[in-house]
């Protein structure tokens, strides 16, 4: 059967512990059908709500304390992260195994991601985190903090930080030898924690790498099959939200980069998405990557719904 890295949204885990807690034990389900189908998986997340949440609460609380060392820095912020999402879905995948009587080791690993430190995205912060805000109340926190915030995706204004490539992942090799011997992993969360390569030192830097080109990365590195994207809706469509919306089941590497020259890919949603898939379809014949919601995972691979991009 086939090795498949699953992408699942930051947004898709809710707005608190309590609310991700319940939603991972539904995001089990739709996984664990894959696994029962015989399928190695290795699991990504975001976490775009989730750290900017954290990096909030901690500048707040250096406020409070009137002290700038309590704050947490973006590199510690993605950490945290990471730990407490894989916590939640390395738990509820557990139990959703052991439901189904399948004995496989759930393990999340805390996951750096080299990047480039002369990347020209550290001049021009592009990538949305933490919650949402009317314009008022951003142009306020413009004016207090110095930070950046654009309009996302109709639904609000957010901060936006950095969101520079990704080079490589560096436990890809451990992660590997676990796939190998049949473990399902939770990596690259969040898109990873960026660090810079001085000599033999990594340096965490301020930024958030996109989870779904961190994802891909991860894809190639660990020489996985599939890719699959999974986000809000069930197939990827151009015209979106207009009366003539089309959903499409297939859609080639070529046909993906008209329309997305044609503006139907919203930068702040789905164009990453389908950028993402590009690059993995073509990092090696015969690969594909797959965009569908987590509810129509199992049929998705079934090739029953998604959006399936193929060179």
């Amino acid at each position: 059967m086939s090795k498949i890295l699953i992408a699942l949204g930051g947004n898709a885990l809710g707005n608190n512990a309590a609310e991700q807690k319940a939603l991972a034990k539904n995001a089990a389900v739709a996984i664990v059908d894959m696994i029962e189908q015989g399928h190695e998986v290795v699991l990504s997340h975001g976490n775009g709500p989730q750290v900017g949440a954290i990096n909030l609460a901690f500048n707040e609380y250096a406020k409070v304390k009137g002290d700038d060392s309590y704050s947490m820095p973006f590199p510690e912020s993605g950490a945290m992260s990471q730990g407490y999402i894989g916590y939640h879905l390395q738990n509820s995948l557990r139990t959703e195994l052991l439901n189904r009587g399948i004995q496989k080791s759930v393990v999340s690993l805390v996951t750096q991601v080299v990047v480039d430190k002369e990347d020209p995205a550290f001049q021009a912060p592009s990538k949305p985190i933490g919650p949402f805000y009317t314009k008022e109340e951003a142009d306020q926190l413009t004016e207090s903090t110095g930070d950046t915030y654009i309009e996302d995706s109709g639904r609000g204004y957010r901060k936006v930080i950095p969101s520079p490539e990704p080079v490589s992942v560096v436990e890809a090799d451990l992660m590997k030898e676990l796939v190998n011997s049949g473990h399902i992993i939770i990596g690259a969360g969040g898109g990873g924690i960026p660090v810079v390569e001085e000599g033999n030192e990594l340096i965490g830097i301020e930024a958030v790498i996109d989870k779904d080109k961190a994802s891909e990365k991860l894809a190639e590195e660990l020489d996985l099959d599939f890719f699959f994207i999974l986000t809000a809706v069930d197939r990827v469509a151009i015209n979106f939200g207009k009366p003539n919306q089309k959903e499409l089941d297939r859609l080639s590497v070529q046909q993906a980069r008209e329309y997305g020259a044609e503006g139907h890919f919203p930068a702040g949603s789905m164009l990453p998405k389908v950028e993402a898939a590009i690059k993995f379809v073509e990092s090696k014949p015969g690969r594909q990557a797959i965009i569908s919601s987590l509810e129509k995972a199992k049929e998705a691979i079934l090739s029953n719904t998604g959006t399936v991009i193929h060179n």
